[in-house]
């Protein structure tokens, strides 16, 4: 069950659930509730599926290894569990590309996740581009679209251009600005978390954060494999919620493109 605390702490994410990832992470900072982002939907307005995520401050992304990725050293369709904090599946993501995309695109590669309930129903829709992530380019940064039920633009997470700092901003259906994503200078997971602070559009406060989990030496060293966990505030607008399993999506694949240098391929 999600956090009732009338003060907005976040309790911490049950790792024992990912493999390789024995300790529990730091306790975050608390929320501190703003109205230009919070925003409590009565049930009967909620997009089909998404009813559960009103419950949820804490989302944990583990995406599944591919046997045959490990031993060829191809790119394979990613496949993800999206569960709660006990370990409990709630969604199935899986990635639809062509091979050449996967292969010789990748990280920048165009996709489309879709995302099931545990019925098979379709509840989400992230849609990827192929764009350009190079710092000579600021214009053309990464984005990615985010609908809910499919066909219904809920919002877009879009990478902002920083000479240092990996940073995104979340924008609702209209294209406004609602919360921004600031990760840290040095972004590799080797033996530790790496944590994405979510704060207001002024960055004065922070009001969760997306980390990816160190998955231990063998699957860094072998695999992409990525496990994320989502912690924000339990009040917030559920599509802000689902915006940013998007957002999940958007650092999982920056990420690799950072560290694939240092990876045994």
């Amino acid at each position: 069950m999600a956090s009732q605390d009338p003060q907005g702490q976040i309790n911490k994410i049950f790792q024992d659930y990912l493999p390789g990832s024995p300790d529990l992470p730091s306790q975050s900072k608390p929320i501190e509730p703003t109205e230009a982002w919070k925003h409590v939907q009565p049930p009967h307005s909620l997009p089909p599926g998404l009813e559960y995520l009103s419950q949820l401050d804490q989302i944990i992304i583990h995406q599944q290894v591919e046997l045959l990725e490990v031993i060829l050293g191809t790119e394979t369709c990613s496949k993800y569990e999206i569960k709660n904090h006990l370990g409990q599946r709630v969604y199935f993501a899986m990635e639809e590309n062509g091979c050449f995309d996967r292969n010789f695109c990748s990280p920048i590669r165009s996709f489309t996740i879709r995302i099931t309930d545990n019925t098979g129903r379709e509840v989400i829709t992230v849609n990827r581009p192929l764009r350009c992530n190079s710092c000579w380019f600021p214009c053309y940064m990464q984005e990615l679209e985010v609908q809910s039920p499919p066909g219904t633009i809920v919002g877009y997470v879009v990478q902002n251009w920083d000479p240092l700092l990996p940073k995104f901003t979340i924008l609702n259906e209209s294209k406004e600005d609602v919360l921004k994503i600031i990760g840290p200078y040095a972004t590799c997971s080797c033996f530790g978390d790496v944590d994405f602070e979510v704060k207001t559009l002024n960055e004065m406060s922070t009001i969760g954060k997306i980390s990816k989990y160190w998955s231990g030496f063998v699957n860094d060293v072998f695999t992409n494999a990525a496990n994320f966990g989502i912690q924000v505030p339990v009040d917030l607008d559920v599509k802000i919620k689902a915006i940013m399993i998007g957002a999940c999506f958007l650092i999982v694949s920056t990420q690799n493109q950072r560290e694939k240098p240092s990876q045994a391929r």
